[in-house]
C-alpha cells in the first residue's frame, strides 16, 4: 500500500520480523485516517509542462519512424519467409526429379533384365528343340540302317 493512495491509509508501525539470509523482512500495520488528522499526506501531482507544436512534431515523427520501422521489419521478414518457401518448393522439385529418374532408370534396367531373360529363355528351348529334332534324325537312320541290314 502506498500511504498517498486514494484509500488515505495511514502507517501506523513497521516491526522488523527475524532477519534471513537473503535480507530483512518487515511487518507493515496500517490503520485508517482519522477525521482529527489534517488531510495535507497526500502530495501534488508535479506540475504539467506545456506541450509545445514542436514537441508534438517531434513525438509525431518518431511514431511515424517507428510505424515505418516496424513496417520494413515485418516485410523483411515476409520476403524471408517467400524466400525459405521458395527454396523449399524447389528442394522438393528437384527431389522429385530426381526421385522419377532413379525410378526411370531403375525401370529401364528392370525391363532389360526381363528381355534378356526372355531372350535366353528362348534361345534354350530353340537349342533344346534342335536337340530333339537331332534325336529324331539319328533315331530315323538309326531305323533305317537296320532295316537295310535286316
Amino acid at each position: 500500500y502506498s500511504i498517498y493512495s486514494d484509500c488515505k491509509l495511514m502507517l501506523d508501525k513497521v516491526k522488523p520480523i527475524n532477519k534471513r539470509a537473503s535480507g530483512q523482512a518487515f511487518e507493515v500495520i496500517l490503520k485508517a485516517q482519522s477525521p482529527m488528522s489534517d488531510g495535507n499526506h497526500n502530495l501534488p501531482s508535479p506540475p504539467k509542462r506545456a506541450i509545445s507544436l514542436e514537441d508534438i512534431e517531434k513525438k509525431l515523427e518518431a511514431a511515424e519512424e517507428r510505424r515505418k520501422y516496424q513496417e520494413s521489419q515485418v516485410l523483411r521478414a515476409l520476403a524471408e519467409k517467400r524466400e525459405h518457401e521458395r527454396d523449399v518448393l524447389l528442394k522438393a522439385m528437384e527431389e522429385n526429379s530426381n526421385f522419377s529418374k532413379m525410378a526411370e532408370e531403375k525401370l529401364q534396367m528392370k525391363m532389360e533384365q526381363i528381355k534378356e531373360n526372355r531372350e535366353a529363355l528362348l534361345a534354350a528351348m530353340i537349342e533344346r528343340l534342335q536337340e530333339k529334332r537331332h534325336a529324331a534324325v539319328v533315331r530315323r537312320n538309326k531305323e533305317l540302317r537296320e532295316e537295310l541290314a535286316a
